[in-house]
C-alpha cells in the first residue's frame, strides 16, 4: 500500500504566521497518514510576506529544515540575517530564534520538514 498526494492537496491560506506579514499558502502532506516523527509542508509566500521571528523551546521544541525551491528571500537565524534563494537548504535546531521573508519580486516557495529532535 502507498499514499499519493499532490500540490493541490490540502492548501490552506494562513494569515500572520508567528505574527508575520501577509498570508502564507501552506500545503500539508500526509499529516494524517505518516507515522514518522516528522511533518512535511510546502509553503508559498508572495512578495513582502513573512513568517515572523519565533523560537521552538521546551517539551515541544522542533527542529526544522527549510529547502527553498523557488524565489529569493531572507532568513533571520539567531542574530544573523541570511539571504536565501532556490536551491538553498537551512537547518534550524530547536531553541534557535528564526523567521524568514520574501524580499524578492516573485513567489518564494519552500519545502519544510520539521519534527521533535531525538535525544543525544
Amino acid at each position: 500500500m502507498y499514499f499519493k498526494e499532490s500540490d493541490s492537496t490540502g492548501v490552506r491560506l494562513v494569515e500572520g504566521v508567528h505574527e508575520g506579514r501577509g498570508a502564507i499558502r501552506i500545503r500539508s502532506f500526509f499529516d494524517d497518514k505518516s507515522r514518522l516523527g516528522t511533518r512535511f509542508h510546502v509553503w508559498e509566500l508572495d512578495p513582502g510576506t513573512s513568517e515572523g521571528a519565533h523560537t521552538h523551546e521546551g517539551e515541544g521544541a522542533l527542529e526544522e529544515i527549510y529547502y527553498f525551491t523557488q524565489g529569493q528571500g531572507r532568513m533571520w537565524i539567531g542574530d544573523d540575517p541570511v539571504d536565501v534563494a532556490a536551491g538553498d537548504v537551512i537547518l534550524v535546531p530547536a531553541g534557535v530564534p528564526h523567521g524568514f521573508e520574501n524580499n524578492g519580486t516573485s513567489p518564494l516557495r519552500v519545502a519544510l520538514l520539521f519534527g521533535k529532535p531525538q535525544a543525544d
